[in-house]
């Protein structure tokens, strides 16, 4: 049952419907609804995301926001400091693909905007160094197909130019 389009409120994270946000492995959402279900005697309060890139409807409990690496879009100066982390020519790699991946995997869960980047330059690095295994190359091909869904959200007035 809907509660309205009031904030909603558990962690310090507050959304609304319509909100925007980026769920981690997923990508970016909208806050489509703000309801609350009956499991076993207790009621629990959700927010109703859909996934942008693939039309995906996805539940998560407002205790879980912090857990699962729900987040807001980031602002301009975020992106800036992001921006000059990825400029700087540096980064670390384990030489083990799997350890990488795993690695790589754990950074991608986190929601952090940070972690995503430094999963992202050094896959792009390595990609130049050698050839990526299948699973990184994926990896590699979900976060750029992402980072493109992000932008067209932030500059609609953008996607007809980079289409």
């Amino acid at each position: 049952m809907p509660l309205g389009s009031g904030p909603a409120r558990m962690s310090n994270l507050t959304f609304s419907i319509g909100d925007k946000v980026v769920y981690p492995n997923h990508g970016v959402g909208i806050i489509e609804q703000i309801s609350s279900r009956t499991i076993g005697s207790q009621v629990e309060k959700f927010y109703l995301l859909k996934i942008k890139a693939s039309s995906l409807k996805v539940m998560v409990p407002f205790h879980s926001v912090e857990s699962v690496g729900l987040r807001r879009i980031v602002r301009n100066g975020e992106v800036q400091k992001i921006i000059e982390f990825l400029s700087d020519g540096k980064c670390e790699n384990s030489a083990d693909w799997k350890d990488r991946f795993k690695e790589n995997s754990d950074k991608m869960r986190t929601g952090s905007l940070l972690d995503v980047a430094i999963v992202l330059k050094g896959l792009l690095l390595l990609a130049q160094a050698k050839p990526l295994s299948f699973r990184e190359k994926k990896m590699l091909e979900d976060l750029l197909d992402r980072a493109l869904t992000k932008s067209k959200l932030r500059f609609p007035e953008a996607s007809a130019v980079a289409v």
